[in-house]
């Protein structure tokens, strides 16, 4: 007699989903189990085991999924219901190794690290188990060139985090932040700043401070609550990539046609799993260095974008684009995401 039942581990996000199933069922029906814990819809998922993905209306026995296995769930490019994808939550990320003073705030930093900071210029703090930035940090202060303060419980990005006037990159993804965590006024005087990932936080606005970061190259807004982007956002001339992709966005500012026309840097625009339904007209025109666009999963199809000026140039960048990487074997793909998924 066979097993009446498999325990499996769903890896995703950062996550290890325990799951008790028959293996008698199939990949379709694992799926449905999934959804209400990933918020992942079945067809937003890819299931990969053992490196291969498991076919849809294949049994985990046909699969030779068996007790124990680990399945890796993908849904980078996955449709999401209600808040997006569950991923990696504060309460289930794994805390750091080092032995952490319950008495204390976050992790106690020793001297020989601080002056480390200092004389590198990078403070790398991710997945600390830091409730607040400490001390030790601040006092680098001018010194500072890299803040990494990602995949912790960080409650505040207060506003003397403006004393940090040489910082280029600041890394405060995965912290659960709300609107009310940041003190924007604070990160709007970075005048240094080219790097800001506020990626997979709670934040439902972006606050029209950011287009003071005019130096900034790349800003990583994705997996928050963003329901719009501000006019300001075209005041950033000399952003190169920006990703904004799950998020509940279903329009973009009402003047960035006319400041996307400064916006000449811009390479990357990821807008993926989000509401839209039309891009600026101007687009393609006038970003003339456009390579990669993401809208996987929006309601923009491809014919709808041919119909834009400047969509044949667009296309031969991204063809152009496609091609060097595989001449050079670079991981990843080239291919342009739409959210109809036709074929070319």
């Amino acid at each position: 007699m066979g097993e009446s039942t498999v325990k499996l581990t769903i890896k995703f996000g950062g996550r290890s989903i325990p799951l008790s199933v028959s293996p008698d069922a199939t990949t379709k029906e694992l799926k449905s189990l999934l959804q209400p814990i990933t918020n992942v819809l079945p067809r937003g998922q890819k299931l990969i085991f053992k490196g291969k993905v498991l076919v849809e209306t294949s049994t985990l026995k046909q699969s030779l999924v068996g007790d124990g296995a680990k399945i890796m769930l993908m849904a980078s490019q996955g449709l999401h219901q209600g808040e997006g994808p569950v991923l990696k939550e504060a309460s289930t990320r794994p805390i750091s190794r080092t032995v952490v003073d319950q008495n204390k705030p976050g992790l106690v930093v020793d001297k020989n690290r601080a002056d480390r900071w200092k004389a590198t210029g990078v403070i790398a703090l991710a997945q600390a188990n830091l409730k607040e930035i400490p001390e030790e940090v601040w006092e680098c202060g001018s010194a500072a060139r890299v803040l990494d303060v990602s995949e912790n419980f960080i409650r505040e990005v207060p506003v003397r985090i403006s004393s940090f006037v040489s910082m280029h990159k600041l890394f405060l993804q995965g912290n659960g932040l709300s609107d009310e965590s940041i003190q924007w006024e604070g990160i709007a005087s970075l005048k240094r700043l080219m790097l800001l990932s506020i990626s997979h936080n709670n934040l439902t606005v972006l606050p029209s401070e950011v287009g003071s970061l005019t130096s900034l190259r790349q800003l990583d807004v994705a997996n928050n609550k963003l329901t719009s982007l501000p006019n300001e956002i075209g005041l950033l001339t000399q952003l190169e990539i920006f990703k904004a992709n799950n998020n509940r966005i279903t329009s973009l500012p009402e003047k960035l046609p006319e400041t996307v026309t400064k916006l000449r840097k811009l390479k990357t625009l990821e807008l993926n799993n989000t509401g839209l339904t039309n891009l600026p007209s101007v687009l393609f025109k006038m970003c003339l260095q456009l390579s990669t666009l993401g809208l996987h999963n929006t309601e923009i199809t491809v014919e709808s974008l041919r119909q834009l000026e400047g969509w044949g140039e667009f296309d031969e960048r991204r063809r152009t684009k496609h091609q060097k990487q595989i001449d050079f074997r670079v991981v990843g793909s080239g291919q342009f995401d739409e959210g109809a998924d036709k074929s070319w």
